[in-house]
């Protein structure tokens, strides 16, 4: 049996915007640890995009597409658009830490869109 091709991973404008305001955020929350855990997370995200890129659906399916709100879904709809735009028709979630991943994908293209710590989650088409 052959193993699957690896799939092509990228990184959002967003998802490094995200990223570079994650220190700023741990800084907040406990500056004496938050060089270490900047360093953890990097070191988890560089595994999950190994992971990633030789199984796309290792993530959980996104819990966000599942609001009740009219917002939630306007929102959902919005994101969900572009992931089909882009071809990627799957939104799925990646656990990180303490940091949820939010990344479209189809079994041969990953793209991450978000990187958001549990406490600030809230996903949108531009943030």
């Amino acid at each position: 049996m052959a193993l699957p091709l690896n799939a092509k991973v990228e990184a959002a404008p967003n998802f490094m915007t995200n990223l570079d305001a994650a220190y700023p955020f741990s800084l907040t929350q406990d500056p004496e640890t938050a060089d270490h855990r900047l360093v953890k997370l990097k070191e988890a995200l560089r595994e999950m995009v190994a992971i990633l890129a030789w199984s796309p659906f290792s993530g959980r399916p996104a819990r966000f597409l599942t609001g009740k709100s009219a917002q939630a879904k306007l929102k959902a709809d919005a994101v969900q658009l572009l992931a089909n735009q882009a071809a990627l028709p799957h939104l799925r979630e990646y656990v990180v830490g303490q940091h949820i991943v939010l990344y479209a994908h189809s079994e041969t293209e990953v793209i991450l869109l978000a990187l958001k710590h549990q406490r600030q989650l809230v996903f949108s088409a531009g943030g």
